[in-house]
């Protein structure tokens, strides 16, 4: 079979035209193109102008069919490319849209995906995937964070509901709401006039507020920052040395593609003389 024709070059022909910038910069035009669409239709516009969307809305879901089977079809594994997190999200997205809107019961689901096609923007470059990525491994990490982080709440939300609360049982009557307090004071939401409050009755409330802020704001958080520029960096690492493998997998392949050339020039040398 001529090597143009075998099933290997055809996958690398497919391939090539997916890896492609032009095929790139096309997908994320559409998902951008897509993003406006869904942004333009929250709007009241005239009938003309929502049929346009419409037909432009089945345009683009007609694109995303089209591009995630010709991805499938350029994947030389097809198991591989269905347990790929990010091809079975975008799988599911583009299925979903196919959901007519005109249909009732499905019409906010099918809206709901229609939405959810601006994430596979993450999806496709490969930057934001990895930042993706690295996120929702460090999650491990800051829950145990977040745990020490909910303790340190709630013995301040008990602290202020046993001091607090005769100043003002609205912000400080319960552990509950306390905590609640708590949370607007750790986001700066006006947390002075809460400190002032307290202050009118117990002048030195403030290291209360002060101690409470050092830990929630600055600790806490660059903790938080900590662990997840920790993931990135191991990402990253992972990720060099997984090219610098993957480098010298291609140049053994290459050298022992040269080796079996010289032995076939050889052999036919051989047999002329």
């Amino acid at each position: 079979m001529p090597p143009e024709l075998s099933p290997v070059a055809g996958f690398n022909t497919l391939r090539r035209i997916e890896s492609s910038r032009i095929f790139q910069g096309a997908v994320i035009a559409i998902i951008i193109l897509s993003a406006l669409t869904i942004g333009a239709k929250t709007y009241d516009l005239p009938p003309l102008v929502e049929q346009s969307l419409t037909v432009m809305d089945n345009a683009i879901t007609v694109f995303f069919l089209i591009e995630i089977l010709f991805r499938f079809a350029a994947c030389p594994t097809k198991r591989r490319f269905l347990l790929d997190g990010w091809n079975l999200f975008d799988t599911i997205v583009v299925i979903g849209s196919l959901i007519p809107l005109d249909n009732s019961e499905a019409v906010l689901l099918g809206r709901l995906l229609r939405v959810f096609r601006v994430l596979r923007l993450v999806s496709v470059l490969p930057e934001l995937r990895f930042l993706i990525n690295s996120l929702l491994k460090a999650i491990p990490r800051m829950g145990y964070i977040a745990l020490l982080m909910f303790i340190i709440f709630y013995i301040y939300a008990a602290m202020g509901a046993l001091f607090f609360a005769d100043v003002d049982k609205e912000l400080w009557g319960d552990v509950a709401i306390a905590m609640l307090t708590l949370f607007r004071v750790a986001t700066f939401e006006d947390w002075t006039d809460v400190m002032y409050a307290t202050m009118e009755q117990y002048p030195l409330s403030w290291l209360y507020y002060l101690t409470f802020i050092f830990l929630t704001a600055f600790v806490f958080l660059n903790m938080m920052i900590g662990a997840i520029l920790e993931v990135m960096s191991e990402e990253q690492n992972a990720k060099q040395a997984q090219k610098a493998h993957d480098e010298r997998d291609e140049i053994a392949r290459q050298l022992q593609s040269v080796q079996a050339q010289l032995q076939e020039l050889t052999r036919t040398i051989s047999e002329r003389r």
